[in-house]
């Protein structure tokens, strides 16, 4: 294994059920330590599929993955531990409080006590819900709740964060909160994969990106070296269209 790799992942497939084509074909690359990496793609590329994978949310139909220097397949329980997930749907509890959602998951990822209360002060403080911390959920924003879900997914200090969507649907002060935090835990050691349909968002945010269309991968590299892999394109915009072709998805 790559000695400065967090990930790497094998020949990866994924076939579900009932399905014609491979979900995830093939796919081979390495994540190294502290990296922001994003995973982007048109709908249906693989994308949420390879992130939950990664994950442990269901196990691939070939292939395989290290996390930290340990296998996927057998060492799970001991790779949950290390690993922060914030999933594209909220993921929160609507007829509880911030605070007791955030207390809650805590508690799932072995936090307690006056540690976990002081970290939940601390990220509600850092991300502006403080004052609102004791509404009920249901009451919230989109913008709120998908600050809450990213505490809920940060609070335990992960090795490694896995971030699918993270700022779908919300306004422009809430994702630039959002997006200036995920740099701020990065910069203290935490290695970052993120997906997203924001190009100019992923151009700025993201150290490497790796483009997926169809399950296979079909470019990867710093977004500076992509732009200029191509004379006609300026931004990792033009990149994305021009590799995955302007048709739209559904």
């Amino acid at each position: 294994m790559n000695s400065t790799a967090i990930i790497e992942i094998q020949n990866l497939s994924k076939t579900f059920k009932g399905a014609t084509e491979p979900a995830v074909n093939n796919i081979s690359f390495s994540i190294n330590k502290n990296e922001i990496f994003g995973l982007l793609g048109p709908n249906g590329a693989g994308k949420t599929t390879t992130i939950s994978i990664l994950c442990g949310l269901f196990p691939p139909s070939s292939g395989q993955v290290f996390i930290d220097g340990k296998s996927l397949e057998t060492q799970l329980q001991s790779i949950k531990q290390i690993v922060g997930i914030v999933p594209q749907d909220i993921a929160l509890y609507p007829t509880l409080t911030a605070r007791e959602n955030l207390s809650f998951f805590g508690h799932m990822y072995g936090l307690k006590g006056k540690d976990l209360k002081n970290k939940i002060e601390i990220w509600l403080e850092k991300l502006g819900l403080s004052e609102s911390a004791n509404r009920l959920v249901a009451t919230y924003s989109g913008g709120m709740k998908r600050r809450v879900n990213l505490i809920a997914g940060v609070l335990h200090s992960p090795k490694i964060l896995f971030l699918d969507e993270p700022t779908v649907g919300v306004d422009v002060q809430s994702r630039n909160v959002i997006i200036e935090h995920l740099k701020e835990i990065n910069t203290e050691g935490t290695t970052i994969i993120y997906t997203s349909h924001h190009m100019e968002e992923a151009e700025n945010f993201c150290t490497k990106v790796c483009i997926i269309d169809n399950g296979k991968i079909i470019t990867q590299g710093t977004p500076e070296e992509l732009i200029s892999k191509n004379e006609s394109t300026t931004n990792l915009e033009h990149v994305f269209l021009q590799l995955t072709n302007t048709k739209l998805r559904d």
